[in-house]
Formats: structure tokens, sequence, C-alpha cells
């Protein structure tokens, strides 16, 4: 009798602390979500592994997993700036236009453009004609309506350049016009918090560009209104440490950062200058700090122009892995798996999936196939100190530089996505970006049998053998 007591009061005690734990406000529910009719993922807010298993709090969480069908957008405020990204092409000079002039006059939003917009020649009225081609002056001359339309924008938008001006906190709505390079530009523009994106559809490949330039007022619209589907692209941290850089660190533990000596302080500043080497993608190692750049669709490593292969070292939340002896090594992002990754043979992966593609390029070994590792561990990959050569390392296509022996490339999830707006919701339009740009599963389809139903009506294993040796004398 007194063991019953003590379950009951332990087993109430624990309806208390679970009812306690989870009480939260009541949220209306907004009638414009569709609600699934199953869940997908645990119970929300805490999981529970039977009467007593709880998942340990952790405050460095990298990222949250929910229903994909939930994250829609929201303004906590109507926006005021967009920033309007286009690609270098005449053909998107008359939808540009259009919609700059849309959002000024009608929307009465401050449009930011990038600085070098307003040098466009064809955007221009003082360009001596004369000193340019007659090709060239004839497409100035059909863009004259275009032309005359943006001088009278002109002096309303905000300019900025790229790489000096920070736009940080000053954006509310990002819109790109062209290909999928210009959400990768975008990305980049941004290297914490990104602004929602909004792509349309004006370059060679669409994977994330879902949007159709024909009706953007009703589009634009919407997504002000908070009527939109977002899909968070998850991101890559990157930092490059130099081999000068560790040592100064075992030097500082060794010796005491607060009793140096002067002649010690010159020593550890000879060792910043000749290793510490400032590279383009951000890492400035001068000041003994490791700056991160933010990738969208991968990095990569290769042999560059050395007629030896690569022979990369890779850790896994510091434990060794293996090594990659071949042309080199691909770390993307899953929106970057339809990217690079894809063409090098991996397997293809929802941008919602929280994860790590690792995929050598034309690796020497047939038994290293792409990888997928769980979001948030820390890849380290280091040149083998055997290798014949050094490696290149790049960033979205950009910002290559060499990896020398000892350096390492640390990579890992970045904790802020880019927040691509859907045209329809998360899955479709990833599958009708697949259909659309790699006529994806698309093949002549298999004949009906009902062809061959005077040979299989009967069922007859003779004639079926019949009509095989015929095929044969045929032959």
């Amino acid at each position: 009798m007194q063991h019953q007591k003590l379950r009951l009061a332990s087993a109430m005690q624990r309806q208390i602390s679970e009812a306690e734990e989870q009480q939260v406000t009541p949220v209306a529910p907004d009638p414009r979500i569709l609600r699934r009719t199953r869940s997908l993922n645990a119970p929300s807010p805490f999981q529970h592994f039977g009467p007593c298993g709880r998942i340990m709090k952790n405050s460095a969480m990298v990222m949250q997993i929910q229903d994909p069908a939930s994250q829609r957008l929201t303004w906590y405020k109507p926006p005021l700036t967009v920033l309007v990204i286009k690609k270098k092409d005449s053909q998107v000079l008359p939808p540009f236009v259009q919609l700059v002039e849309w959002l000024v006059q009608e929307k009465h939003m401050v449009v930011w453009v990038e600085s070098a917009v307003l040098e466009d020649k064809l955007l221009r009225d003082d360009v001596k004609l004369e000193q340019e081609s007659s090709k060239f002056q004839k497409v100035h001359a059909q863009y004259a309506g275009v032309r005359a339309r943006f001088l009278h924008l002109r002096e309303k938008l905000v300019t900025f350049k790229d790489g000096r001006d920070d736009l940080t906190d000053r954006i509310d709505f990002i819109v790109c016009l062209g290909g999928d390079g210009t959400l990768l530009y975008a990305s980049q523009l941004f290297q914490q918090s990104v602004p929602p994106v909004m792509a349309f559809y004006l370059g060679s490949l669409g994977f994330l560009t879902p949007f159709q330039c024909d009706n953007f007022q009703e589009q634009v619209t919407n997504v002000l209104e908070g009527h939109a589907a977002l899909t968070l692209r998850s991101r890559l941290r990157c930092s490059i440490h130099r081999k000068g850089e560790r040592r100064k660190e075992s030097l500082l533990h060794s010796v005491g950062g607060n009793l140096l000596i002067p002649g010690f302080h010159r020593q550890l500043n000879y060792v910043e200058l000749n290793n510490g080497q400032t590279g383009k993608a951000g890492c400035n190692n001068n000041n003994g700090h490791n700056n991160s750049i933010l990738v969208l669709n991968e990095v990569v490593i290769n042999r560059g122009p050395s007629p030896y292969l690569s022979n990369i070292d890779i850790f896994l939340d510091g434990k060794y892995i293996t090594s990659v002896q071949g042309d080199g090594l691909i770390v993307s992002t899953p929106t970057g798996s339809t990217a690079y990754a894809a063409a090098a043979g991996a397997s293809m992966i929802h941008p919602s999936v929280p994860a790590i593609l690792v995929t050598p390029i034309c690796p020497h070994s047939l038994s290293f196939r792409p990888i997928v590792v769980p979001a948030g561990v820390e890849l380290k990959i280091s040149i083998s100190p055997d290798s014949r050569n050094t490696s290149r390392v790049s960033f979205d296509g950009r910002n290559d530089q060499e990896l020398n022996h000892g350096d390492s490339l640390r990579v890992t999830t970045s904790i802020y996505p880019v927040p691509s707006i859907c045209s329809q919701d998360q899955i479709s339009d990833w599958f009708d970006s697949l259909a659309e740009g790699l006529h994806w599963n698309v093949r002549k389809r298999q004949k009906c049998l009902d062809e061959l139903s005077d040979l299989t009506a009967s069922g007859s294993e003779d004639t079926l053998d019949e009509f095989d040796n015929l095929q044969i004398y045929d032959a």
C-alpha cells in the first residue's frame, strides 16, 4: 500500500512538472496556413522519450528542425526598404525598370540598387555614341523608352557598392531578377542575417528562382502582405586557419598573454605578417582573429593547375575520417547539391534537410562515394603532410586562394540561413525546378502490354517461344 502511494505521488508530480513545462500562450490559428493531417516531427515544444527520458537542453543550438509546411513569412511591421538585384543583361532592363517604377510610385518604398546600375550605358543619356560600335548604337536606340523612364527614377534610388557599404539591418526585403547567380550574390552581400529573398526567373537555370515576371505586381503584393511560404536554405560557415596562427596560439598558451616581453611581441608580429596572409575570402589574420565567410552552394578544394593529385585529410569534430586522393573535394549545402555536387555524382537533397554533403571530385579510390553528415558538425580539411602539391579553395565559385601545407579549412553549418520565398510551397517549387532545369526523370514511356495481347492473351509459353525464335531468325 505504501509503495502504491509513492508511485501515485510520483506520477502526479511528473504530470505537474510536464504541465508547467508545456505552458504556452495560446495563439489564434491563421486561416491562410495549410495544416497537415499528420505530423512529420516529434511533439513540440519538448521531446519526450518514454515517461522519464528527455533530450538535454543546449543553448548552443545550430538550427531548429520543424515541419516545413509551418515555415511561413510574417512581418512585424510593414517593410519599407527593398533591395533590387539584377543580372548584367540588357534583356533584364525592361522588367527591372518596370519593377522599380512600380515599387517607388505604387508601393512608396525606398529602393536600393547597386551603384553599377547607374553606370550602365544603356540607362544613361550622356554616352558618346560616336565612340561606340554600330551594334551598341542600335541597341541604345532600342532602349530609349526604358532609359527615359529610368531617368525619372534615378534621383529616388539609393545606391551601394559591394565591398564598401554595409547593408546589415538596412534592407527589409530583396528582389532578384536573373538566374541562380543573383541569389548567390545576395547571400554574399549579407554575411549575417539575410532579409527574405524573392527571386524571379530571368536566367538560364531556375533552381532558386521560382517566380515569373508576368504578373509580378500581384505576387509582390502577396509577399508584402505576408502571404508566402519560406524555404530556409542553410549556409556553410567557412574559415581558413593559417599555419602561423596555430604557432601564435601555442606561444601565447605557453608564455601567457599578460607576460609577453616587447621582443616576444615582435616575434609574434613577424609570424603574423609572414604566415598570416590576408585572403580574399574575408579571412583577415593580421589581428589574430579568424573571420569567416558564409556560402550558399559549396566550398570547393581542388588541385588547381598542378598535375599531381590532391591529397586532403578530412576530420569530423576533431576525429580523423579519411583522406581524399583525386582532383579535389566539394563540401556543399542541400541547396548546392543540385549544382557542382550533382555534376560530380552526388545525390540531390531537398534544401529543408539539415545536412552537409561531402563529395569527392574524381577520387582515385572508387569506394569513396559522396557522404551526408549531420548539420552542425565541424569539418576540418587540411593538406596532407606528404602531399606533392598545395590546393586551391573557392567559396561559391569566388574568392579563389591557395591552401598551403599546414593550413586548414573549417566548415560547419551557419546559424544564418537564406529565407527564400516560395512561389507555391517548398515541395512543389523544388520538384518543379528539377523537372524544368534537369528534365528530371523524363524518358520515353514503356509501351503498354496491350500491343502484344495477341501473343500473351492465351498465356501459351509455346507462342512466346515462337516469337523469340522469330526475332532471332530475323536478326
